[in-house]
């Protein structure tokens, strides 16, 4: 047992002058790395560009293929590892690379400049230039500049420029720049650029050109085309020429264009109705004139 410790001792002395040498060394040692047994596979210390196994650097540059255990101190330069692929057991201050596959972990984020697949957990923040798919978890957000798909949570916010798909959750809100597909929570607002379809709950408001599924918003719900079941303390509205299908219920709904099945309100407006309202007041538009203003029931069919 003493020879074990012995043996632990010297070999743990050996990894931190090694990197002590790597991180304190001039400019030349940094782009350089120490493998054990290989320079492909083993262990590294140093910039290793293609290795598999254990590997410890302090900053990446140029790196083109690692798999297995990266442990990075500190963030590349600027635009010197987006073609990088890092797989396997990411940890670090910022890991980051250009596509991120497996597990990520960052003490202040994690950045891929191109995909990240997997699970992204940063204390501040996770963020792709393109595509986010699996688990990512952000302290403050998590974004993707096109598509994200999964678990996706942030403490401030989360936001896609493309598509959002899965269960979706922002401390402030969630966005989507075209879709958002799934369970989405946000405690202002969530919002799409197209469409939202599945649960879209807002504590504010929940929007969207086209809704559908169960949508609940604090102070509204709002799109061109609703379908499904929305549910707003203040107001459901859709738009000149738009369509409201299904249930809606709130203060006031004011449906600027066809209400096709249930509406319950205090004020209840559709410029064309196919359906019932219930309401105080009940104003049909396109109904004849003895049937355009109703208390408590407006109906047509």
């Amino acid at each position: 047992m003493k020879k074990f410790r012995a043996f632990a001792r010297g070999w743990t002395m050996a990894i931190w002058l090694i990197l002590a040498l790597l991180i304190f060394g001039n400019g030349e040692l940094l782009s350089q790395s120490l493998d054990i047994p290989s320079k492909k596979w083993g262990i590294s210390f140093g910039n290793s560009k293609k290795f598999t196994g254990l590997r410890f650097n302090f900053r990446d540059s140029q790196v083109c293929r690692i798999t297995g255990i990266n442990i990075t101190l500190w963030y590349p330069k600027k635009d010197d590892n987006n073609e990088a692929i890092v797989e396997g057991l990411s940890l670090g201050s910022i890991p980051m690379g250009g596509y991120l596959r497996g597990v990520q972990i960052g003490l202040l984020g994690i950045s891929a400049a191109k995909s990240s697949t997997g699970i992204s957990i940063g204390v501040l923040g996770v963020g792709s230039g393109e595509d986010m798919t699996g688990v990512n978890n952000g302290g403050l957000g998590a974004g993707a500049g096109q598509d994200m798909k999964g678990l996706n949570i942030g403490g401030l916010g989360v936001g896609a420029g493309r598509d959002l798909i899965g269960i979706n959750i922002g401390g402030l809100g969630a966005g989507a720049g075209r879709d958002m597909t799934g369970l989405n929570l946000g405690l202002f607002g969530v919002g799409a650029g197209h469409r939202m379809v599945g649960i879209n709950i807002g504590g504010l408001g929940a929007g969207a050109p086209n809704v559908y599924g169960l949508n609940i918003g604090g102070l509204g719900v709002g799109g061109e085309t609703l379908k499904g079941v929305h549910l707003a303390l203040g107001m459901v509205h859709v738009p000149n020429d738009g369509q409201m299908i299904g249930f809606a219920a709130s203060a006031f709904n004011y449906i600027k264009g066809t209400q096709t099945g249930l509406a319950i309100g205090l004020v209840n407006y559709a410029y064309r109705l196919k359906g019932v309202q219930i309401g105080l007041v009940n104003i049909v538009r396109d109904n004849p004139k003895y049937r355009k203003v109703l208390p408590l029931i407006n109906a047509n069919f």
